[in-house]
C-alpha cells in the first residue's frame, strides 16, 4: 500500500481549478461550521485546513475534498456543550481531545481493514440519523437567525426559549439572515457553475451590514488570530474519560461512514477506485493533528468533492492546492473575515441543515416500506430529541432485528420436511418417493439447502417438532453451502434427543464448511460410519430396511436418478 495519496502532475490545469473551487467554497463553510459549533470561526477555519492537508496527502480517494461538515459539527457541538458543562475551565480542551482519540480509532478502523464494513448500516438507519442531524443544525441556529446568541442545553432548551427569542428578535440581522438563505436557494443554476453561492452570499451579506445597516449593531465573528494555530496538548479527565470515549468513537465512526460514502460518489464521477482502509487512516491522522492544533473534525464533504471533480480535478493535487489557499488567508487575510456578521453565517448553516435532511427517501419511505419508515422516522425522533448514540444503536438493533425476521421468513422454504411424499414440493425421485410411501411416516426426512445462518434456526427447530414418533431421521446436507452455529446447535439438540431415545439417525451429503461444524460439536463421533452417507437414496432404504451397506446395496438403484423407478422386490 502506498504511503501517498495519488498525487500527480499529468492533470495540473485541472487539478489548479478544483482546488481554487474547492478553497472558495470551504471558506464560508468553515467559519458558519466553526461558529456553530461553538469553538469560534478560526477552529473551522484550522479544521478545514489540517483535515483537508493530511487526508489528502495520507487517503486513499485521490479526488475527496476533506473538512468540516454538517453531521460532525452536529456531533461536535454537542460534545462541547457536555464537557463545558462538566468541566467549564477545561471543557474545551477536553472536546478537541475527543478529537484526537476520534482520529486514533478512525487509524485503527483502517489499520484493523474495517473499511468495507463501515458502512454497511441499513438505509433507513442512516438517513434517520442523518436527517436528525440536519433538524438539529437547524434549530441550532434559531438564536443567530433572531439576532441572540444560541441557548445552552441543546435542542430541548432551544425550543423551549423559542418564545422568547422571537420577543426579543433583532430585525436587521434577521434581514441579513434571510437574505443569505434566499440568495442560496434562488441563485440560478448557471451562475453557481462559475461561484459558489455561499461565496456569493457571504460577500452581499457583509456589505448590506457595512453599507445599508451600520448604524446599527450588528454582531460579527470579530478578528481571527492570524499565524498558525498553537499546539494543545490533549486534556483528560479522570471523571470524564467514559464519556470522553464513547464521544469519540461515535465522532470517528461518523467520519467514516462520511468520507467513505463520499469516496463512493467520487468514484462514480471518476470512474476510479478508493482505497477504503487507507482513506480511514488519512482521515485520522488528519483528525489526530487538527485536534492538536484546535480545529473542528472533519470528514468527506459532499459539496465541496462534486465541485472540485466538476472543476477538473483528478488527483489529491487539488486537495493540496486548497490547503495552501486556506493557509494564505490565515496567516495574512485573516483579518478581512472581521466584518462578517454572524447573522450571515447562521444563514449558511441553516441551509446546510435543510441540505442534509433526506428529503428525497422521506417522501417516498412509507411507499416503501410501513416498518422501515417507522424505523427512520423513530431514529429521526431518537436522534433529535434524546441522543445521537442512543438513536443509533436502537435504530441498528431495530433494523437487524426486521431483517433476520425477513430473511427467516424467506429461508423457510430451504428448510423442509418429509414423511408423507404425497405433501411435499421437494423434488423425490420416484424410488425415494416409493421408499417414502413404505416407511408409512415413521421416517422424518430433513432437507436443508443454502446458508443456514442463525435466523433460519427458528424455521429449523419448528421442523424437527416433526420427529416425535418417528424412529428414524434423515437429514440431508448435501446443498448446504453454510451451516451457522446457531442452526447446527439446533440440529444437534434434535439429534440427541434422537439419539437418547435408541432412535436412528442418518446423515446425507455432509461435507466442506458443513462437516468441519459437525465435527467440532463432536456429532459424527456419536453416529455409525454407515449412518453417514453422500446419497438419499442409500440413507433412506438404511433408516426403512435397516442393516449394513451391504444389505441395502442389493436392493438400491446405482443412483438416485430420478429414473428409479420402484422399490425392489423383497
Amino acid at each position: 500500500m502506498r504511503v501517498f495519496n495519488e498525487i500527480g502532475l499529468n492533470n495540473i490545469r485541472g487539478d489548479v481549478f478544483g482546488g481554487i473551487t474547492a478553497a472558495v467554497i470551504a471558506l464560508p463553510m468553515a467559519l458558519a461550521f466553526g461558529v456553530a459549533s461553538g469553538a469560534g470561526a478560526e477552529a473551522g477555519l484550522y479544521g478545514a485546513i489540517l483535515v483537508g492537508l493530511f487526508a489528502a496527502l495520507f487517503g486513499g480517494s485521490p479526488t475527496l475534498i476533506s473538512e468540516p461538515t454538517g453531521p460532525m459539527t452536529v456531533i461536535f457541538t454537542a460534545v462541547i456543550a457536555k464537557l463545558i458543562a462538566s468541566d467549564p475551565a477545561n471543557g474545551m480542551a477536553m472536546a478537541f481531545t475527543v478529537v484526537i482519540m476520534a482520529g486514533l480509532f478512525q487509524i485503527l478502523f483502517g489499520a484493523l481493514r474495517l473499511g468495507k464494513y463501515v458502512t454497511l448500516m441499513p438505509y433507513g438507519v442512516v438517513s434517520g440519523f442523518m436527517s436528525g442531524i440536519g433538524i438539529i443544525l437547524i434549530i441550532l441556529q434559531f438564536g443567530p437567525l433572531l439576532g441572540q446568541p444560541s441557548p445552552t442545553g441543546g435542542v430541548l432548551a432551544i425550543l423551549e426559549q423559542l418564545p422568547a427569542l422571537v420577543a426579543g428578535i433583532r430585525p436587521e440581522e434577521t434581514t441579513l439572515a434571510l437574505v443569505t438563505v434566499l440568495i442560496l436557494f434562488l441563485m440560478p443554476a448557471r451562475f453557481k457553475r462559475y461561484v459558489p453561492p455561499q461565496l456569493i452570499a457571504l460577500i452581499v451579506g457583509t456589505l448590506i451590514s457595512i453599507m445599508l445597516l451600520h448604524s446599527a449593531e450588528i454582531r460579527r465573528i470579530g478578528e481571527i488570530p492570524t499565524g498558525m494555530p498553537e499546539f494543545q496538548l490533549p486534556v483528560f479527565s479522570i471523571e470524564q474519560w467514559q464519556i470522553m470515549l464513547v464521544d469519540a468513537i461515535v465522532l470517528g465512526l461518523l467520519g467514516c461512514i462520511d468520507a467513505l460514502l463520499t469516496s463512493v460518489i467520487a468514484d462514480s464521477l471518476t470512474r476510479k477506485q478508493h482505497d477504503s482502509d487507507k482513506e480511514l487512516i488519512g482521515q485520522g491522522i488528519g483528525n489526530v493533528v487538527s485536534g492538536l492544533f484546535g480545529g473542528l473534525p472533519g470528514a468527506g464533504a459532499t459539496m465541496g468533492t462534486v465541485v472540485s471533480i466538476q472543476s477538473g480535478a483528478r488527483t489529491a493535487l487539488a486537495g493540496l492546492l486548497r490547503a495552501v489557499i486556506l493557509i494564505v488567508v490565515v496567516m495574512w487575510a485573516a483579518d478581512l473575515t472581521a466584518t462578517i456578521p454572524l447573522a450571515v453565517l447562521a444563514g449558511i448553516a441553516f441551509k446546510v441543515g435543510i441540505d442534509i435532511i433526506d428529503w428525497r427517501f422521506l417522501k417516498r419511505a412509507h411507499h416503501l416500506s410501513g416498518k422501515g419508515a417507522l424505523v427512520t422516522y423513530g431514529v429521526i425522533a431518537l436522534t433529535v430529541f434524546v441522543d445521537l448514540i442512543v438513536a443509533v444503536g436502537i435504530g441498528l438493533f431495530v433494523a437487524n432485528v426486521m431483517t433476520i425476521t425477513r430473511l427467516s421468513e424467506l429461508q423457510e422454504d430451504d428448510v423442509k420436511a418429509v414423511t408423507d411424499p404425497d405433501k411435499t414440493d421437494l423434488e423425490l425421485s420416484p424410488y425415494q418417493h416409493d421408499l417414502m410411501e413404505t416407511a408409512a411416516g415413521t421416517v422424518l426426512l430433513l432437507y436443508l439447502r443454502g446458508n443456514m445462518l442463525f435466523g433460519v434456526s427458528r424455521a429449523i427447530s419448528r421442523k424437527n417438532s416433526l420427529v416425535e414418533g418417528r424412529r428414524a431421521l434423515v437429514i440431508d446436507l448435501k446443498d448446504v453451502v453454510h451451516l451457522g452455529v446457531s442452526s447446527a446447535l439446533v440440529l444437534e439438540e434434535t439429534m440427541l434427543d434422537m439419539i437418547r431415545a435408541g432412535r436412528e439417525v442418518f446423515l446425507v451429503g455432509v461435507e466442506g464448511q458443513p462437516r468441519e461444524r459437525l465435527e467440532k460439536l463432536g456429532l459424527l463421533k456419536l453416529l455409525p460410519a454407515d449412518h453417514i452417507t453422500d446419497r438419499r437414496t442409500v440413507a433412506l432404504e438404511r433408516a426403512i430396511y435397516g442393516g449394513s451397506s451391504a444389505a441395502t446395496a442389493t436392493r438400491s438403484p446405482d443412483s438416485d436418478d430420478p429414473m428409479d423407478t420402484a422399490l425392489p422386490e423383497k
